[in-house]
């Protein structure tokens, strides 16, 4: 057994530690809208009006506000489930059923799941209701939204537990290498999901139908052909039930590719825009920009999963975070919820990585379409979205998976001015 009373003093600092960089860092974004809300960069002063700058910092402000709320609750009940004995008290809860496992340990499971569920309904409704709402973004009901909330439960019931039970058996009874078994299993699952999701789920929640604007269509084809993409069709998705925001994706895997448009978008931007747009998405997937981070997901999967066997053997690793006895599901529990604590001061890394991706995938969109049609349908997006054009510098180094707006329109400029 080795001493590991270390990790409690380790876990509390990396929270409070973390809790406290996000307040700081939502203070200092807080702190740049306000300070640029009366003044719409140059950059962008043709494009964007002086009301709809204010309406982007007026809404950052909206969202950082809550956000900084969310960080705190996350951070309390971080602490409630694991130090506190929240987890422990719904194993003994739950041992006065008489149930043997695995089904004792996914009822645990399940229950520590559905109340951090219930502790984030709360805020999805205000973000939706209140936030979204006050700014003309909302269009989905209330029974739309719960509709949503009902599928996504169902589905992740119909999915989640029979992975749970998986992983559950795989660690009693897998030897010392299960985690290497539940590492193949996870990637299976993971790979027939994202192939399954355009054809099979995502059509629970919206309607896709194909691309009607035969010009347009004509147009996309072409790209297409130019970038040696291959899909099952050009779709438009209904986003403007729910949302005013637009957005444009490809999804799937092998000959299950889709192109998806949101209805929203193209309301919005000329066909040559769109165009450039839909060039940007496939730069992603010609410079294997997905591949990518499928395999890094991959990577990071195989390592947390051979951290978490090598801690699951340790009776210390149970009593430094608040439990008594070692179990599987114990240890699942504990690995889920504590190791976000930690890896939270990675997220960095993982931005400037995916900035980098963004820079490469607009560079062959200017290759491919036209750098100007692109930069002028980011600036449609930025405004009607209400994306701020002023983020603080230091909190968009460390979240945001896109380079800020000034600097990505300035190099798509660059692009445009070349022979």
């Amino acid at each position: 057994m080795i001493p590991m009373a270390w990790l409690t003093v380790a876990f509390l600092i990396a929270l409070v530690a973390g809790t406290s960089l996000r307040l700081w860092l939502a203070s200092r974004q807080i702190g740049a809208a306000r300070a640029h809300r009366d003044r719409v960069p140059s950059a962008f002063a043709s494009q964007v009006s002086l009301a709809e700058h204010q309406k982007a910092a007026d809404y950052t402000i909206a969202r950082v506000r809550l956000g900084r709320v969310e960080a705190l609750v996350d951070a309390v009940i971080v602490l409630v489930l694991t130090l506190g004995g929240g987890i422990a008290g719904l194993d003994a809860l739950w041992r006065k059923a008489g149930w043997s496992e695995p089904w004792h340990g996914l009822a645990v499971m399940l229950s520590v799941f559905a109340l951090t569920a219930l502790v984030g309904l709360p805020f999805a409704l205000w973000r939706t209701f209140r936030v979204e709402a006050a700014f003309g973004f909302n269009r989905a009901t209330l029974g739309l939204f719960f509709a949503d909330r009902l599928k996504g439960l169902l589905l992740a019931l119909l999915i989640g537990v029979p992975l749970v039970l998986g992983a559950l058996m795989l660690m009693r009874r897998g030897g010392a290498l299960w985690w290497l078994y539940a590492w193949v299993a996870w990637l299976a699952v993971s790979l027939a999901l994202t192939w399954a999701w355009p054809a099979f789920i995502a059509p629970l929640f919206n309607r896709f139908t194909p691309l009607a604007d035969a010009a347009l269509k004509a147009r996309i084809d072409a790209l297409l052909a130019r970038c040696g993409f291959a899909s099952k069709g050009v779709f438009v998705v209904d986003g403007s039930r729910r949302s005013a925001h637009g957005n444009a994706y490809f999804t799937g895997l092998g000959r299950n590719k889709r192109v998806v448009f949101f209805d929203t978008l193209l309301d919005r931007l000329a066909a040559a825009e769109v165009e450039a747009v839909l060039a940007h998405e496939l730069g992603h997937f010609r410079l294997r920009h997905i591949r990518k981070r499928l395999l890094a997901s991959a990577g990071v999967s195989l390592v947390g999963l051979a951290v978490l066997a090598s801690l699951a053997r340790q009776p210390g690793f149970y009593a430094a975070l608040g439990l008594r006895a070692a179990s599987a599901y114990g240890a699942l529990l504990l690995f889920l919820l504590v190791a976000p604590v930690f890896t939270f001061f990675l997220t960095p890394l993982s931005a400037w990585w995916s900035r980098r991706h963004e820079f490469e995938a607009d560079r062959f969109a200017a290759q491919h379409a036209n750098a100007k049609q692109l930069a002028d349908a980011l600036v449609k997006l930025y405004r009607d979205n209400a994306t701020t054009l002023t983020p603080d510098r230091i909190t968009s180094a460390f979240y945001d998976s896109h380079p800020p707006a000034i600097v990505r329109i300035a190099t798509l400029q660059e692009l445009a001015a070349r022979p």
